[in-house]
């Protein structure tokens, strides 16, 4: 029988805009390849290690290019990159949260408490309750922070 499941482990990821002169502490190197319209480069590039590679690898292994509006993506100590639609497809931003939603949420899990008694505790409305619900089990950001 075929079951469903979801990714639970978060990941860091950013999405590529041109700018940046890094990338998870990688150097960004512009492609020589040069858009028509714009003059800037088509494609970048990361090398993401730092070993001379054996002698029947490709030399490009440890190369990874991208374009802008690419994603990313820094998962599991592994590096990759996505086009904006798969990675929209794939992975959900953490919910942001004030700080006090967030200390909240640590005392009532460090004191063993359900996340019931979080809602019966404090008047949330349903919106709330569901931001905070997906905080408990997914994790979440606080506001301000980055």
């Amino acid at each position: 029988m075929i079951k469903v499941y979801r990714k639970t482990a978060t990941i860091k990821a950013e999405q590529f805009d041109g700018s940046q002169t890094s990338l998870f502490g990688y150097e960004v190197m512009p492609d020589s390849l040069l858009d028509a319209l714009t003059g800037e480069p088509a494609y970048y590039s990361i090398l993401i290690d730092d070993f001379e590679p054996e002698p029947d690898d490709f030399p490009d292994d440890n190369e990874v290019s991208f374009e802008i509006g690419d994603w990313i993506v820094n998962e599991a100590d592994e590096i990759k990159v996505m086009a904006d639609e798969e990675f929209k497809k794939q992975y959900a931003e953490l919910p942001v949260i004030p700080k006090v939603w967030g200390d909240t949420i640590e005392e009532f899990k460090t004191n063993r408490y359900r996340l019931d008694e979080m809602f019966t505790e404090w008047d949330w409305n349903y919106d709330e309750q569901e931001l905070i619900a997906r905080a408990w089990l997914d994790g979440y950001t606080v506001e301000g922070r980055k």
